[in-house]
């Protein structure tokens, strides 16, 4: 494959900044992160605006201007949070792992599902540390796999498969066999993670979020039906800068007798309706620059 000079360069500053995150112990790590941050939101205002105009979208007049500012904030530091975790996740021991984060309780519900012989599809949003969750997985000795798109950037595509591979994560990329692919490994006891709160471009499943219509993918809600499996909604809090916890929600189940478009529309909703209720009560842990965001209109 043939690289552009574009993507060379990006590539090499990622891998300076992944070099150096990787030598510094984790809290110094989140601090230059934080000084990025901090440049980003104030000097740069990267997206800002456009993250507070969707926050008073969504709360109307709950928050003040200066509360609105702060879960602006909050958001983009986490999202630079994120990426010192992606970037330390494959390096990190399970004691490490364990040092700072608490998955014990869902790892050991999703242990028990799993000796049930079932496998489950995992819905996450972008919420927290939201990696965090699949690296629990993947310490408990649950296979698990993700779907990927291909990045613009190749070499970045690549790093990033690696990172989740070396993290014990299966990146199966989409394309035409992908559903058949995943069943397959559904069916043979593998979870699947999914991040579900993106807007689809073309018409979808059409679901009430945060108290406004949204236009999300069937996706999830298609492999449950294929495998028998159930939906297990879950979240990842971030408290404070370096501790992390995962929080599991009731599974959700597919009715194989339903009518199939009835049975994803119920699936889909009952999982945005978990997602709602997470982000109306601690907003600052969503992530409000998505470039896909849940509301703009169907293209």
């Amino acid at each position: 494959m043939t690289y552009r000079l574009k993507h060379i360069v990006e590539y090499a500053f990622l891998r300076v900044v992944a070099a150096l995150v990787t030598a510094l112990p984790y809290r110094v790590a989140l601090a230059l992160a934080w000084v990025l941050a901090l440049v980003g939101f104030h000097v740069v205002r990267f997206r800002r605006r456009e993250a507070e105009r969707r926050i008073r979208e969504v709360f109307g007049d709950r928050f003040t201007d200066a509360e609105v500012r702060q879960i602006a904030w909050i958001s983009f530091r986490n999202l630079m949070f994120v990426g010192v975790d992606v970037m330390l996740g494959p390096s990190l021991t399970p004691k490490r792992f364990a040092e700072r984060s608490n998955y014990s309780d869902l790892t050991a519900a999703l242990l028990k599902h799993a000796a049930t012989g079932r496998s489950a599809i995992m819905v996450v949003p972008h919420f927290g540390s939201w990696e965090f969750g699949g690296m629990a997985m993947a310490q408990a000795g649950l296979p698990l796999l993700v779907i990927a798109g291909k990045q613009r950037n190749p070499l970045f595509d690549e790093y990033l498969t690696r990172s989740r591979r070396r993290a014990g994560v299966e990146v199966v990329m989409r394309g035409a066999s992908t559903l058949r692919r995943v069943v397959k490994r559904l069916k043979e006891g593998h979870f699947m993670a999914v991040v579900a709160d993106v807007r689809m471009p073309t018409p979808g499943v059409k679901v009430q979020f945060l108290g406004r219509e949204a236009n999300v993918g069937p996706g999830m809600a298609l492999f449950a039906r294929h495998a028998g499996v159930p939906i297990i909604p879950a979240i990842n809090i971030r408290h404070g800068w370096a501790h992390h916890e995962g929080v599991l929600f009731s599974p959700i189940e597919p009715d194989q007798a339903a009518d199939k478009a009835a049975d994803i529309q119920r699936m889909t909703q009952a999982v945005f309706d978990v997602l709602s209720e997470a982000v109306s009560g601690n907003p600052g842990q969503w992530f409000w620059y998505n470039k896909r965001w849940l509301f703009d209109p169907v293209t």
